[in-house]
């Protein structure tokens, strides 16, 4: 293992990995299947992990049980271990009860979002619980009752679940009301953001359900920003916020039948793009020094700037080297590498425009080529 990769092992190993909503709310759903059939509130429960191979089971605290008429409601509180997630702590809450019917019954309550857009492989309408998640809660009341025999309703919610949702990408996939219940391990893993990961892959799929061909990638909010202000044109669900996972976006992209996408960054993501590095986080890739000193040379910089950009810290530090050199060559240089690499990428079946971003003014300080005529045209034409 290179000692770079190393390093991020070690790293991870000291990191407490966490619960997805998806195994929280199956924990929840199995406490309150358990003491509907068996008429005693839970403390504890153990549910199985969606897992190839040998299984694995956890044990999970049951926040609250309540038992009712015909029902009982037990909740589970999100640990997301130390994985930054607007979930954590959330109280995942079911409510299992009987109905008429056999079999298991999944519908949503407060603060769990509502499907209005297709795309998502969950049904107009219904819950945005994933179907990881949906095959856990039912096994998982499975093993507490036999809804054959008698079926029940399971309800899930989160309180705040609403607001919590605000802060996620799901108004814009159509994900109305509050959070998606996700999860495809069962496991939050501190670096994994499996949650975002996922989220990219969605938000493509929405698009490509509905027929857009274009979609627009940027690393945050300031350069999302950015990005709308050049493409006026563009409806919101075509700008997804990509953070590290370039890569996964464009294949979604290839499997969606995407034409043409805009990548607008910021110097440190574009740099690495530009070497060939489709996930960019700082942990896991470097920035090349040797091929922002080859880019400077090109660009008609000074051997003196070149010698700099051997030394420089970050991107950003060479890319101010370059701002305070008036050496915008280098940044259209390095944007159309960076475009060369994603049309490479994706097998020359996608347009590929990238434009750089300045981190002072949120202007654009560089493009590939025709990059920047696209979006004069897309903003005189709005």
């Amino acid at each position: 293992m290179p000692p770079s990769m190393r390093r991020v092992s070690e790293e991870t190993e000291k990191l407490r990995t966490g619960w997805t909503t998806g195994s929280c709310s199956a924990a929840a759903a199995r406490a309150a299947a358990t003491a509907l059939a068996t008429g005693e509130p839970q403390s504890r429960v153990e549910i199985k992990l969606p897992r190839k191979g040998e299984e694995r089971r956890v044990e999970f605290e049951v926040e609250r049980c309540e038992l009712g008429d015909g029902w009982a409601e037990a909740v589970v509180v999100k640990d997301a271990g130390d994985d930054p997630d607007v979930t954590d702590g959330a109280h995942m809450t079911a409510r299992v009860s009987w109905r008429p019917e056999p079999g298991v019954e999944l519908v949503n309550g407060e603060g769990v979002g509502t499907v209005t857009r297709p795309g998502l492989g969950l049904e107009v309408g219904g819950p945005a619980i994933n179907d990881v998640p949906r095959r856990m809660i039912h096994y998982s009341v499975e093993e507490a009752l036999d809804p054959d025999e008698r079926g029940v309703r399971v309800e899930i919610s989160v309180p705040g679940g609403e607001a919590m949702a605000e802060k996620t990408t799901n108004a814009r996939l159509g994900i109305v009301g509050g959070i998606s219940v996700l999860g495809t391990t069962g496991v939050v893993r501190p670096f994994s953001t499996a949650s975002w990961r996922a989220s990219v892959g969605q938000a493509v799929d929405v698009m490509g359900a509905q027929g857009g061909d274009t979609f627009v990638l940027s690393t945050g909010g300031l350069t999302e920003k950015a990005a709308m202000r050049l493409l006026p044109g563009l409806e919101e669900i075509c700008f997804i916020e990509v953070g590290d996972f370039t890569g996964h976006a464009m294949k979604k992209g290839l499997e969606n039948g995407m034409r043409r996408v805009f990548f607008v960054g910021m110097a440190g993501k574009i740099s690495k793009l530009a070497a060939g590095v489709m996930m960019t986080h700082w942990t896991r890739s470097r920035v090349d020094n040797e091929l922002l000193a080859e880019i400077t040379r090109e660009s008609g910089g000074s051997g003196e700037l070149v010698s700099k950009m051997h030394d420089a810290n970050t991107a950003r530090h060479a890319y101010e080297l370059w701002r305070e050199a008036d050496l915008y060559r280098a940044c259209d240089l390095v944007c159309e590498r960076a475009a060369e690499c994603l049309t490479e990428y994706a097998g020359g079946k996608i347009e590929v425009y990238v434009i750089l971003i300045d981190f002072d003014t949120l202007e654009p300080a560089g493009a590939s080529a025709g990059a920047l005529d696209l979006t004069t045209a897309a903003r005189e034409s709005h």
